[in-house]
């Protein structure tokens, strides 16, 4: 029978012959079953530690050499290990080791199925440009994890884990699912924390309470089902001023920026440890919010079925953004808990259905719509016109085209009305753009008219002019031209006749005095306007309507 190696200590031997068996290899102060993994110690532990002190990997208490494991052996277990026994499957399945020296697998060919939960690894694991079948390393504290290139026809567990200088996956392609749910990931030097640009992921990339100081950068990546990253913790660095990098992302199925339930997570506190720096590791609740906390940069991404942001919290200094430039997809849900506190851009960004929230949007300029396109509306809350008018006035810039898409939309759903009052709302914006001469015209269109969406308005103020020429004309009625052919006198005709010139109401056998001929004058060019107006308003509503 093959024997491991001679200089092997006898805790590395016990690996040795637990690998040749597939055999979970429990190294904890009192091994437990491996199906109660997650679940609290009971029984005796030292005086004044409890089991959870002991093994917990993140706690400061030392593990000996009844618990140390070099990392070699580690190695050479999984490169060139021994013949498995007859009728079992070779396989590294470890608990509760203290790992020496720096895990070097780059390159490599591993073949066995590596879990290892609960480790607490001394020096960083490199496994790039390695090839595997499933990874899980659960509940373990890493210094770092350099796994760019990495292939692996299964799964990349990550879950739980404390990885203090960060993670590169840069250009890995994992064949089934990466998970990094509720694992606590720090900076490297350049401040980025998860560097997985080009990373292609052939189902979910679930990150679900996952907390990160640096960097998690996504650029390229391409995830065949879903993103998930309910209720994650988000923090830029000195330095590095993103917390969330995805530009260019595509995604097979659903993004999820929103809230995680506790899923009953609280009663695996004890794996999760405590965490470090100012990291508590500890639910909030029933819920915890997405927040980030840095720019967020989303452009260019392909979203199949939806972008859901939702129950989220943007903390962003000044200057920052949410980014959501020229993003795709059928359904675009944005309904943060509050509004953003810098700007969200959704330039050229194309959605099916846009569901939103007037409290979820900033205000003060802070909202970049320009060649914005949707189809519908779909409001969680009471969106009223008004409220969706100052949504559009909240862009810095004038673009009429945000004006003409919010119309359009409104009109699709059966609401003409809301849609007349956006264009009106466009040309007033319009206004302020314009030189003194173009704005005080303005000014004049919008009482008299309303731009010609208000053309009943015309009409009053054509009823108002006619009055007032009348009672005028009644206290200064002129003289006739022709004293012996003096026709009935009325006021009333005399100015409707100036209002309206085409209409001979048998009043022009009047001459007016030269205070008269001005109000005439006058009266007979507001009547043409005014009109005018009420003819090219009314072709307007029936050409929209």
């Amino acid at each position: 029978m093959e024997q491991a190696p001679s200089d092997w200590t006898p805790i590395e031997q016990g690996l040795w012959q637990a690998f040749r068996n597939g055999e979970v290899y429990d190294l904890r102060s009192r091994p437990e079953r491996p199906e109660n993994l997650f679940h609290p110690v009971e029984g005796p532990a030292e005086a004044g530690v409890s089991h959870d002190d002991v093994d917990d990997p993140f706690s400061g208490h030392v593990w000996g050499p009844e618990r140390t494991i070099r990392a070699e052996v580690i190695a050479r277990l999984l490169l060139s290990g021994p013949e498995p026994r007859p009728g079992r499957v070779a396989s590294l399945k470890l608990i509760g080791a203290r790992i020496t020296h720096p895990l070097t697998l780059a390159g490599g060919e591993i073949t066995h199925y590596v879990e290892l939960h609960r480790c607490r690894f001394m020096r960083k694991v490199l496994i790039s440009e390695a090839s595997a079948g499933t990874i899980r390393m659960v509940g373990c504290r890493i210094p770092r994890l350099e796994a760019s290139r990495l292939s692996t026809a299964g799964d990349l567990h990550l879950a739980r884990c404390e990885i203090r200088g960060g993670v590169r996956l840069t250009d890995a392609k994992i064949g089934t699912d990466l998970l990094l749910n509720q694992s606590q990931i720090g900076p490297d030097r350049y401040g980025r924390a998860l560097s997985a640009d080009g990373v292609s992921v052939n189902q979910d990339v679930e990150a679900d309470r996952i907390e990160v100081r640096g960097e998690l950068s996504l650029r390229s990546a391409r995830i065949g089902g879903r993103l998930s990253l309910r209720g994650a913790q988000l923090h830029s660095v000195p330095g590095n001023p993103t917390c969330l990098n995805a530009v260019r992302i595509s995604v097979g199925h659903t993004l999820y920026l929103s809230a995680s339930d506790d899923g009953g997570w609280a009663g695996s506190r004890t794996v999760y440890g405590s965490g470090y720096g100012e990291w508590t590791g500890a639910p909030e609740g029933p819920t915890t919010p997405f927040r980030a906390y840095g720019k967020v940069r989303l452009a260019d991404g392909r979203f199949e079925n939806a972008c859901l942001i939702s129950d989220a919290e943007f903390h962003l200094g000044p200057g920052e953004e949410i980014s959501l430039n020229r993003i795709q997809t059928p359904e675009l849900r944005f309904t943060c808990r509050t509004p953003p506190t810098g700007r969200v851009t959704l330039a050229r960004a194309r959605v099916g259905n846009l569901v939103d929230a007037p409290t979820s949007w900033p205000d003060g300029g802070r909202v970049g719509l320009t060649g914005f396109t949707y189809e519908s509306l779909r409001p969680v809350a009471p969106f009223p016109v008004q409220d969706r008018i100052e949504w559009l006035d909240g862009s810095a810039d004038f673009h009429p085209e945000s004006y003409e898409q919010l119309a359009a939309a409104l009109r699709r759903d059966g609401l003409d009305e809301d849609a007349r009052h956006v264009q009106y709302a466009k040309q007033r914006r319009r206004r302020r753009t314009l030189p003194l001469p173009g704005r005080l015209w303005g000014h004049v269109q919008d009482i008299a008219v309303g731009y010609g969406y208000r053309p009943g308005r015309a009409g009053l103020w054509l009823l108002l002019t006619w009055a007032a020429g009348a009672v005028y004309f009644a206290e200064n009625p002129p003289p006739a031209i022709k004293p012996d052919e003096q026709p009935t006198w009325n006021p009333v005709l005399y100015a409707l006749s100036k209002v309206l010139p085409l209409i001979d109401l048998g009043q022009g056998g009047w001459n007016p005095d030269r205070a008269g001929q001005y109000v005439s004058a006058g009266l007979v060019l507001t009547g043409w306007v005014l009109a005018t107006t009420v003819l090219a308003g009314a072709t307007r509503l029936l050409q929209r309507g």
